[in-house]
């Protein structure tokens, strides 16, 4: 009778590992790029306005 426990938990970690550190990347590089700053929500209202036009959704000074 052969173990498969440390395959299967050396897999999992690895696994584990590869989905973190493709979740780091894109949020490490997001972060760089401001999408994360009080106009991160532009794009939207910009497409918004493209699309019904006026003033969609933004908070008026």
């Amino acid at each position: 009778m052969t173990d498969y426990t440390y395959p299967s938990v050396y897999f999992a970690y690895f696994f584990f590992f590869i989905v973190f550190s493709g979740a780091a990347f894109f949020f490490f590089k997001t972060y760089k790029q401001g999408y994360f700053g009080k106009d991160s929500e532009e794009a939207k209202h910009r497409m918004l306005d493209d699309e019904m036009g006026g003033d969609y959704g933004r908070k008026q000074k």
